[in-house]
């Protein structure tokens, strides 16, 4: 896997969590510049998911076993467009707050799919 593409997605997710969690504590719903930064770590995220499909399909391995491997890949793109989809229908300060709390989710999904590749 690429170290670079991992360490940048999950900085990425800890930056839209810590922007999302300040509109929280000032009160606020997320907004559409939110949804712009979830639409880049979402980006991220599937080309993350990208790289590790075709780096499997060229006959790498994780060092923990393809299916976990994949599921994480999955859940890690899944995570942050899942958050969004629910702060939708919360238009509070909580909305805020899942997606705060979807991106710290994928910044620790990242160091999980680190570590099961072999890191």
């Amino acid at each position: 896997m690429l170290d670079a593409l991992t360490l940048v997605t999950g900085v990425a997710a800890l930056l839209l969590a810590a922007w999302c969690g300040w509109a929280a504590y000032r009160d606020q719903p997320t907004k559409d510049w939110h949804f712009t930064g979830m639409a880049v770590v979402t980006l991220l995220a599937l080309v993350q998911l990208i790289v590790g499909v075709v780096q499997l399909a060229r006959g790498e391995k994780p060092e923990q076993g393809t299916t976990i491997f994949v599921a994480y890949l999955l859940g890690a793109f899944a995570c942050v467009p899942a958050a969004g989809f629910m702060s939708l229908a919360e238009r509070t300060r909580w909305g805020s707050v899942t997606v705060a709390a979807g991106g710290v989710v994928l910044a620790v999904l990242e160091v999980r799919l680190y570590d099961i590749w072999g890191g």
